[in-house]
């Protein structure tokens, strides 16, 4: 069944959810690889080639803006980007998914959507033309403490000294976002991932506010901090209640030139698999590069569309 034939793209998807619909299969695909691991300060900003994904031509092109509000959590202005789906204005009715998406190190909420490093709304544009995900609206936070960044400081996704950045991603911008625009309430549609440290983060957020996100997604992320293991994914998901287990989805990737990155995947997906948390997990050709994150964001949103796809499936089932 397709996102047309099911409706989802349309009124189908502005219904509100009520429950998790089941757990998708676990299926991995994983390739050895020897090279050795790149400097993350030699990030890869050319600008997509012509090889990569090309934009669709749409009557109104996706767009993104930043926005700025006051955080109590994080006491002060903070700044997040947003691309809201297309005919969001047109369709006054309709409710969306959620999807957050984390930057690495040195990154600011304009690097996803920059497009000599994320280019996301290519991708957004490709994907929703050809039905892998349905209309979303797209929240690109800052990681950053109070600290700010330094060339040796990564964002902090944690409630520590310095600021409950984790507090202030996972609830309370969850919440501000929820006042702001017309979402689906249920985690069941609600999606966090990010690339490098953002793929740490989102894992890390996503699992201490598992009553907003229950869909995680990684690109080059790590998996124990050293901050301990209450901010280590690999050690916080033995803490999960059976029922958060199989409500979960995670999506894990890294390049094969890479090898931190593929090690900590490799360790990361031992531990859901003996946990019966359910995953799938990619090692592609590439580095630790923005050429890496943007040519294989769009395997991690496929993902996440699916993932919301078989929760509207099973909606549907269940009001026949």
């Amino acid at each position: 069944m397709t996102y047309k034939q099911a409706g989802m793209i349309g009124a189908a998807l502005s219904l509100a959810l009520t429950g998790f619909a089941g757990k998708p299969a676990v299926s991995t695909s994983v390739a050895q690889s020897n090279a050795s691991y790149p400097s993350v300060s030699q990030l890869d900003v050319s600008p997509p080639s012509e090889t990569e994904a090309s934009p669709v031509v749409t009557e109104a092109p996706l767009s993104y803006k930043l926005e700025t509000y006051n955080s109590r959590a994080m006491r002060g202005r903070r700044t997040y980007g947003v691309a809201l789906p297309p005919g969001y204005e047109q369709n006054p009715q309709q409710r969306y998914p959620v999807i957050f998406l984390l930057h690495g190190g040195h990154g600011t909420p304009k690097s996803w959507f920059e497009k000599e490093k994320g280019s996301a709304l290519v991708t957004l544009e490709t994907l929703y033309a050809t039905g892998k995900l349905p209309p979303s609206i797209i929240i690109t936070p800052d990681g950053y403490d109070q600290r700010g960044t330094t060339g040796l400081r990564d964002p902090a996704y944690i409630d520590g000294p310095n600021g409950k950045i984790a507090t202030h991603i996972g609830n309370e911008l969850v919440k501000l976002v929820q006042s702001r625009y017309r979402t689906l309430p249920a985690p069941n549609y609600w999606a966090i991932g990010g690339l490098s440290s953002g793929g740490w983060g989102a894992m890390n957020v996503g699992l201490h506010h598992l009553n907003h996100f229950s869909i995680l997604f990684s690109h080059s992320g790590y998996f124990r901090d050293k901050s301990g293991s209450r901010n280590s994914p690999i050690d916080l998901v033995r803490t999960l209640s059976s029922q958060q287990r199989q409500k979960l989805r995670i999506y894990l990737d890294a390049g094969q030139g890479d090898r931190f990155a593929l090690t900590q995947n490799r360790q990361f997906q031992t531990r859901l698999k003996q946990l019966k948390i359910a995953n799938v997990v990619h090692e592609f050709p590439g580095e630790h590069t923005w050429r890496y994150w943007r040519q294989h964001l769009a395997d991690s949103l496929t993902f996440v569309g699916e993932q919301f796809q078989q929760q509207e499936e099973g909606r549907l089932t269940k009001t026949l």
